[in-house]
């Protein structure tokens, strides 16, 4: 054998022999990782985010898999099912007719009088106190001459006392007579932000607690329904349908943010609720008194444009135009006539309605409020006592 070949041969051996180690010790570095050990996710995508390797980073902070559930199973046992009955009268041609005494001469009663027919309602609502005091929607109560309250896990059917009431804001408070009830509390709407996870609660259609979860899409919305007109809704994707009115809309803490009153039958996915911030400023009120006590003064109000503050001779188109006066209210015993502009009130300025408005509504009954008043070129300091709206004379 050619002892050049001898030496390739050899040559041959010993690197395959040390390939072989490098391998096995390879093997056996890898081998020896811990098995959970994570890849750096740079090894697998230069650059992918952090949650490649864990996908549960996804979901978002403070929901997860059980929250909805869980909070459900609590808070829904705290919300109601109520059922309306009203009696609707008969037309003034039918009251005629059979009380005519002329058809009671010749024909006596009628077998056939028309007896006054029960119509029926329903929604939802849900427990403020563990004595038995239930929020819900005005609406839902309205001309109600019975109404009943179905309590989960309990078998007894409630009779409710409509306790308090207000139709401009949708609300009312009723009391059933229970010990021992689940609760529900306000929140803070502050603290919503668009985008929050929001689950709504109720009995749409009758079917009982009924359970749709969204997000709130906008906060302050302006609504009119029907003739109320809503200044600062809460707006959300849950579905709300018929029978959800008065059902709580809950935050993921189970806190009740909004009260669902209506829903938009021309869009999809969109509904609207009354903040509880709203809620909390009347609840008093209506357990109390029975109603809303509001603060009047009696006008109606328009913005100043740049047109009318030239018109009126105004430097700058601030303060408030009063375009009418309630006759007999507070402004009118002050003296205030139409085509006064209000430019300010307890010594600051006006800048549109809303600030006015508020500032109204903010003064207890019987207080006094100091207006500085434009008037035909000149400026005047008025005091209006403001009265309950409704009680005036």
């Amino acid at each position: 054998m050619d002892n050049r070949f001898k030496m390739y041969l050899v040559l041959a051996v010993v690197v395959a022999f040390t390939l072989g180690l490098a391998a096995s010790g390879w093997a056996l570095y890898f081998s020896g990782l811990p098995a959970a050990a994570p890849l750096d996710k740079q090894d697998i995508i230069p650059g992918a985010p952090a949650f490649f390797e864990q996908p549960n980073n996804l979901q978002r902070p403070g929901l997860g898999p059980n929250t909805i559930a869980e909070l459900v199973e609590k808070a829904g046992q705290a919300v109601v099912k109520i059922d309306t009955y009203t009696e609707t009268r008969r037309s003034r041609q039918q009251d005629f007719f059979f009380n005519d005494p002329f058809f009671r001469q010749f024909f006596g009663e009628s077998p056939f009088s028309p007896e006054p027919q029960v119509q029926r309602g329903m929604g939802s609502g849900f427990i403020i106190s563990s004595d038995g005091y239930i929020l819900t929607n005005q609406h839902v109560v309205q001309g109600a001459s019975k109404i009943e309250v179905k309590v989960v896990g309990r078998d007894d059917v409630y009779v409710a006392e409509l306790v308090g009431s207000d139709y401009d804001l949708d609300l009312a408070v009723l009391k059933i007579n229970a010990k021992g009830l689940p609760t529900l509390v306000l929140g803070d709407v502050d603290e919503v932000r668009v985008g929050d996870w929001v689950v709504a609660i109720g009995n749409p259609y009758g079917m009982d607690h009924t359970v749709t979860v969204g997000v709130v899409s906008y906060k302050g919305r302006k609504v009119t329904v029907e003739d109320r007109r809503f200044e600062d809704l809460l707006q959300t994707d849950a579905s709300i349908n018929p029978g959800n009115s008065g059902g709580p809309l809950l935050n993921l803490k189970g806190e009740v943010i909004g009260i669902n009153n209506a829903m938009n039958a021309q869009a999809q996915g969109i509904g609207f609720a009354i903040p509880a911030s709203t809620v909390q400023n009347v609840l008093k009120d209506l357990i109390e008194k029975g109603k809303v006590v509001r603060p009047w003064m009696g006008v109606y109000l328009q913005e100043i444009t740049p047109q009318l503050a030239e018109y009126f001779g105004l430097k700058t188109p601030e303060g408030v135009l009063i375009a009418d006066v309630v006759q007999g209210g507070p402004a009118h015993k002050a003296g205030l006539r139409r085509g006064d502009v209000v430019l300010e009130i307890g010594g600051k300025k006006l800048k549109d309605t809303d600030q006015l408005i508020k500032a109204i509504q903010s003064t207890p009954i019987g207080g006094k409020v100091v207006l500085l008043v434009h008037r035909e070129n000149s400026t005047r300091y008025v005091t209006v006592v403001i009265e309950e709206k409704g009680q005036a004379r």
